[in-house]
Protein backbone atom coordinates (compact mmCIF):
# COMPACT_ATOMS: atom_id res chain seq x y z
CA UNK A 1 0.00 0.00 0.00
CA UNK A 2 1.10 3.54 -0.73
CA UNK A 3 0.30 5.51 2.40
CA UNK A 4 -0.40 9.18 1.70
CA UNK A 5 -1.51 10.05 5.22
CA UNK A 6 -3.25 8.42 8.19
CA UNK A 7 -6.55 8.12 6.31
CA UNK A 8 -5.58 7.76 2.63
CA UNK A 9 -3.78 4.81 1.00
CA UNK A 10 -3.68 3.21 -2.45
CA UNK A 11 -2.70 -0.35 -3.47
CA UNK A 12 0.68 -0.17 -5.23
CA UNK A 13 -0.46 -2.66 -7.87
CA UNK A 14 -3.27 -0.28 -8.94
CA UNK A 15 -0.92 2.69 -9.37
CA UNK A 16 1.40 3.63 -12.21
CA UNK A 17 4.90 4.87 -11.32
CA UNK A 18 6.04 7.41 -13.92
CA UNK A 19 9.76 8.07 -14.43
CA UNK A 20 11.43 9.99 -17.22
CA UNK A 21 14.40 7.61 -17.21
CA UNK A 22 14.88 3.96 -16.29
CA UNK A 23 17.95 4.93 -14.23
CA UNK A 24 15.66 6.83 -11.85
CA UNK A 25 13.65 3.66 -11.16
CA UNK A 26 16.53 1.16 -11.05
CA UNK A 27 15.91 -2.30 -9.60
CA UNK A 28 13.88 -0.92 -6.68
CA UNK A 29 10.74 -0.84 -8.83
CA UNK A 30 11.18 -4.23 -10.48
CA UNK A 31 7.82 -6.01 -10.60
CA UNK A 32 5.82 -2.83 -10.00
CA UNK A 33 3.77 -1.02 -12.70
CA UNK A 34 6.42 1.36 -14.06
CA UNK A 35 6.04 3.77 -16.97
CA UNK A 36 9.22 5.23 -18.49
CA UNK A 37 8.05 8.33 -20.34
CA UNK A 38 11.25 9.74 -21.77
CA UNK A 39 12.38 13.30 -21.16
CA UNK A 40 10.17 16.35 -21.65
CA UNK A 41 6.53 17.38 -21.56
CA UNK A 42 5.53 15.96 -24.96
CA UNK A 43 6.97 12.52 -24.27
CA UNK A 44 5.45 12.48 -20.78
CA UNK A 45 2.01 13.50 -22.01
CA UNK A 46 1.99 10.96 -24.84
CA UNK A 47 3.13 7.98 -22.77
CA UNK A 48 0.80 8.66 -19.83
CA UNK A 49 -2.20 9.21 -22.11
CA UNK A 50 -1.46 5.95 -23.93
CA UNK A 51 -1.22 4.11 -20.59
CA UNK A 52 -4.50 5.56 -19.28
CA UNK A 53 -6.26 4.49 -22.47
CA UNK A 54 -5.17 0.88 -21.97
CA UNK A 55 -5.43 0.69 -18.17
CA UNK A 56 -6.79 3.50 -16.04
CA UNK A 57 -4.86 3.48 -12.74
CA UNK A 58 -6.25 4.41 -9.32
CA UNK A 59 -3.22 6.62 -8.70
CA UNK A 60 -0.55 8.27 -10.85
CA UNK A 61 2.81 8.64 -9.10
CA UNK A 62 5.48 10.81 -10.71
CA UNK A 63 8.96 10.10 -9.37
CA UNK A 64 12.24 11.48 -10.56
CA UNK A 65 15.05 13.94 -10.10
CA UNK A 66 14.69 17.70 -9.94
CA UNK A 67 16.77 20.80 -9.37
CA UNK A 68 16.27 23.32 -6.60
CA UNK A 69 18.06 26.29 -5.10
CA UNK A 70 15.60 26.14 -2.16
CA UNK A 71 15.76 22.51 -0.98
CA UNK A 72 19.05 20.70 -0.22
CA UNK A 73 20.55 18.10 -2.54
CA UNK A 74 19.60 14.57 -1.53
CA UNK A 75 16.25 15.57 -0.05
CA UNK A 76 12.84 14.38 -1.29
CA UNK A 77 9.96 16.83 -1.64
CA UNK A 78 6.27 16.42 -2.47
CA UNK A 79 5.14 18.69 -5.30
CA UNK A 80 1.51 19.75 -4.91
CA UNK A 81 1.46 22.71 -7.32
CA UNK A 82 2.78 22.99 -10.88
CA UNK A 83 3.76 25.75 -13.31
CA UNK A 84 4.66 25.52 -16.98
CA UNK A 85 7.80 27.62 -16.62
CA UNK A 86 8.65 27.87 -20.32
CA UNK A 87 5.21 29.21 -21.34
CA UNK A 88 5.81 32.87 -22.15
CA UNK A 89 3.31 34.71 -24.36
CA UNK A 90 3.69 38.13 -22.75
CA UNK A 91 4.22 39.59 -26.24
CA UNK A 92 0.49 39.06 -26.86
CA UNK A 93 -0.54 40.55 -23.52
CA UNK A 94 -0.77 37.35 -21.46
CA UNK A 95 0.68 36.81 -18.01
CA UNK A 96 4.03 35.03 -17.73
CA UNK A 97 3.41 31.23 -17.51
CA UNK A 98 -0.22 31.67 -18.67
CA UNK A 99 -1.42 29.38 -21.47
CA UNK A 100 -3.35 31.54 -23.98
CA UNK A 101 -7.03 30.83 -24.67
CA UNK A 102 -7.11 28.18 -21.97
CA UNK A 103 -9.00 27.72 -18.73
CA UNK A 104 -5.83 26.36 -17.10
CA UNK A 105 -4.61 28.47 -14.16
CA UNK A 106 -1.01 29.70 -14.09
CA UNK A 107 -0.47 27.59 -10.96
CA UNK A 108 -2.02 24.14 -11.31
CA UNK A 109 -2.95 22.96 -7.82
CA UNK A 110 -3.38 19.23 -8.34
CA UNK A 111 -1.17 17.03 -6.22
CA UNK A 112 -1.58 14.95 -3.08
CA UNK A 113 0.38 16.10 -0.03
CA UNK A 114 2.28 13.18 1.49
CA UNK A 115 2.57 13.17 5.25
CA UNK A 116 6.11 13.79 6.49
CA UNK A 117 7.49 15.41 3.33
CA UNK A 118 7.95 19.14 2.62
CA UNK A 119 5.62 20.53 -0.05
CA UNK A 120 7.01 22.21 -3.15
CA UNK A 121 5.90 24.11 -6.25
CA UNK A 122 7.33 22.53 -9.39
CA UNK A 123 8.21 24.56 -12.47
CA UNK A 124 8.21 22.30 -15.55
CA UNK A 125 9.89 23.20 -18.81
CA UNK A 126 11.59 21.70 -21.83
CA UNK A 127 15.01 22.98 -20.86
CA UNK A 128 17.57 22.01 -18.22
CA UNK A 129 17.49 25.08 -15.97
CA UNK A 130 20.92 26.11 -14.67
CA UNK A 131 20.21 29.65 -13.49
CA UNK A 132 17.10 29.38 -11.34
CA UNK A 133 16.02 32.81 -10.11
CA UNK A 134 12.20 32.62 -10.18
CA UNK A 135 10.36 32.78 -6.87
CA UNK A 136 6.94 31.49 -7.99
CA UNK A 137 8.33 27.91 -8.06
CA UNK A 138 11.09 26.32 -5.95
CA UNK A 139 11.73 23.03 -7.80
CA UNK A 140 12.44 22.52 -11.52
CA UNK A 141 11.84 19.48 -13.71
CA UNK A 142 10.85 18.61 -17.28
CA UNK A 143 7.68 16.45 -17.02
CA UNK A 144 5.53 16.98 -13.91
CA UNK A 145 3.18 19.74 -15.12
CA UNK A 146 2.11 17.68 -18.14
CA UNK A 147 1.48 14.60 -16.00
CA UNK A 148 -0.43 16.59 -13.36
CA UNK A 149 -2.63 18.23 -16.00
CA UNK A 150 -3.55 14.89 -17.56
CA UNK A 151 -4.25 13.38 -14.13
CA UNK A 152 -6.54 16.31 -13.32
CA UNK A 153 -8.39 16.11 -16.62
CA UNK A 154 -8.87 12.35 -16.16
CA UNK A 155 -9.86 12.78 -12.49
CA UNK A 156 -7.09 10.46 -11.26
CA UNK A 157 -5.30 11.24 -7.96
CA UNK A 158 -1.74 12.44 -8.52
CA UNK A 159 1.30 12.10 -6.26
CA UNK A 160 4.55 13.78 -7.28
CA UNK A 161 7.77 13.16 -5.36
CA UNK A 162 11.04 14.69 -6.50
CA UNK A 163 14.57 13.82 -5.41
CA UNK A 164 16.67 16.99 -5.41
CA UNK A 165 19.70 16.06 -7.48
CA UNK A 166 21.16 19.50 -8.17
CA UNK A 167 20.93 23.17 -7.32
CA UNK A 168 19.54 24.32 -10.70
CA UNK A 169 22.73 26.35 -11.02
CA UNK A 170 26.04 26.28 -12.88
CA UNK A 171 26.97 22.91 -11.34
CA UNK A 172 23.60 21.31 -12.16
CA UNK A 173 24.72 19.01 -14.98
CA UNK A 174 27.63 17.53 -13.02
CA UNK A 175 25.57 17.17 -9.82
CA UNK A 176 22.69 15.48 -11.68
CA UNK A 177 24.88 12.71 -13.12
CA UNK A 178 26.25 11.92 -9.65
CA UNK A 179 22.97 12.08 -7.73
CA UNK A 180 20.34 10.64 -10.09
CA UNK A 181 21.06 6.99 -9.28
CA UNK A 182 20.31 7.61 -5.59
CA UNK A 183 16.70 8.60 -6.26
CA UNK A 184 15.27 5.07 -6.56
CA UNK A 185 16.61 3.99 -3.18
CA UNK A 186 15.10 7.06 -1.53
CA UNK A 187 11.70 6.44 -3.15
CA UNK A 188 11.71 2.78 -2.24
CA UNK A 189 12.24 3.67 1.42
CA UNK A 190 9.55 6.36 1.46
CA UNK A 191 6.95 4.27 -0.36
CA UNK A 192 7.98 1.11 1.54
CA UNK A 193 8.19 -0.92 -1.65
CA UNK A 194 9.68 -4.39 -1.73
CA UNK A 195 11.50 -5.54 -4.84
CA UNK A 196 9.37 -8.13 -6.59
CA UNK A 197 10.69 -10.86 -8.84
CA UNK A 198 8.85 -10.83 -12.19
CA UNK A 199 6.94 -13.99 -13.06
CA UNK A 200 8.81 -16.27 -15.52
Amino acid sequence: MIKINSTLSYPAENAVFCFALASEAAEVFTGHPVLITGIGKVNAAYELTKTICSRKPDLIVNLGSAGSSHFPKGSVVCCTQFIQRDMDVRGLGYELYETPLSDMPVVLKYGLAMEGLPEAVCGTGDNFEMGHAATIYNVVDMEAHALAMIAMKENIPFLCLKYISDGADGDAAEDWTVQVHKAAMAYGAILKLKVKTPAP
